[in-house]
C-alpha cells in the first residue's frame, strides 16, 4: 500500500464525514466506490467501509448517550433486528460475484438519490405534527431494523436514509428521536457487519481505522464550521456526486464483467 493511496483514503474518510455531518447518513456511498477506485475488490471495499461507519456513527452515538438522547429500549427493538440482519447481508455479499455486486451497489446509488429526497420531504411534512402511528410496532420494527441490517452486511452502508423516514412514518417518531436513534442502530449493524466480513478475512483494518478517523474529523468540520450552505446547495452537491459515483461503479462493475 503506497503513501498516495493513504492519502485519498484519508480524503475519502474526511468526505464521507462532512456528508454524514450534513445528511446524517452514513458515508458507504462515498467510501465503496473510493476504495474500488485504488484497487481494492468489492468485498473488501464492503467491508472495510463497515469499520470505518462503525467508528464514525460510534462518536455520534456517544455524544447522544452522554447528553441523555438515546432511549436503550427503542434502539433495542430496533438494533437487534438489524445485528441479525446484518449477517445475513454478509452471507449475501459473499455468494455474489464482484461484477454483479458492484452493479448492485451502482442500484443502491441510484436509489439513495431518491431516498435522500424522500426523507427530506417526510421531515419536513411531520416537522411541526405530533406523530401517531396504526402499525404494529413489533412488525414495524423488525422491518426497519432488518432494512438496515441487510443493507449494512450486503452494501457496507449503514442504511440510516431510510431508517429514519421508517421511524418516523411506521412508528410514529419524532424527527429527532428518530434520527439519533438511527444513529444508534447503524453503529450496531456496522459492528455486526463488519465481525462478520473480518471472519471471512474481508476486513483491512488499516485502511478501516484512516477512513473512520478522517470520517470523525469531517463530521466535527461539518457540524462545526459548514451549516451557512444552503440545503439546496448541499442536496444538488449530494446528488450530482451519487450520480457520478453511480456511473463509476456501473462502468467498473460491466469492467470486471467483462474481465479488464
Amino acid at each position: 500500500m503506497i503513501l498516495d493511496n493513504l492519502l485519498f483514503i484519508a480524503f475519502g474518510g474526511f468526505i464521507s464525514g462532512i456528508l454524514a455531518g450534513f445528511l446524517g447518513i452514513g458515508g458507504g456511498t462515498v467510501l465503496v466506490p473510493l476504495l474500488v477506485a485504488l484497487g481494492y475488490s468489492p468485498i473488501q471495499a464492503v467491508a472495510t467501509s463497515a469499520l470505518a461507519i462503525t467508528i464514525t456513527a460510534l462518536s455520534g452515538t456517544l455524544q447522544n448517550w452522554r447528553m441523555g438522547y438515546i432511549k436503550p429500549k427503542s434502539l433495542l427493538y430496533l438494533g437487534v433486528p438489524a445485528l441479525l440482519f446484518a449477517q445475513v447481508g454478509v452471507y449475501l455479499s459473499e455468494g455474489l460475484s464482484a461484477a454483479f455486486l458492484l452493479f448492485a451497489f451502482g442500484l443502491l446509488l441510484v436509489v439513495n438519490i431518491f431516498l435522500v429526497e424522500f426523507r427530506k420531504r417526510v421531515i419536513a411534512k411531520h416537522q411541526h405534527q405530533q406523530q401517531t402511528s396504526n402499525n404494529n410496532p413489533v412488525i414495524a420494527r423488525i422491518t426497519t431494523g432488518g432494512t438496515a441490517g441487510v443493507l449494512a452486511g450486503l452494501f457496507g452502508v449503514g442504511g440510516g436514509v431510510i431508517m429514519v423516514p421508517l421511524q418516523i412514518i411506521w412508528l410514529g417518531e419524532p424527527i429527532k428521536t428518530a434520527i439519533r436513534t438511527s444513529l444508534g442502530v447503524i453503529v450496531l449493524t456496522a459492528i455486526s457487519a463488519c465481525l462478520g466480513h473480518a471472519l471471512q478475512g474481508n476486513v483491512l483494518f488499516t485502511e478501516g481505522l484512516l477512513l473512520g478517523t478522517g470520517g470523525l474529523i469531517g463530521a466535527q468540520v461539518s457540524t462545526r464550521f459548514l451549516p451557512k450552505l444552503s440545503n439546496k446547495v448541499i442536496s444538488f452537491a449530494f446528488r450530482n456526486l451519487l450520480t457520478i459515483l453511480a456511473i463509476y461503479t456501473f462502468w467498473r462493475s460491466w469492467q470486471i464483467y467483462q474481465g479488464f
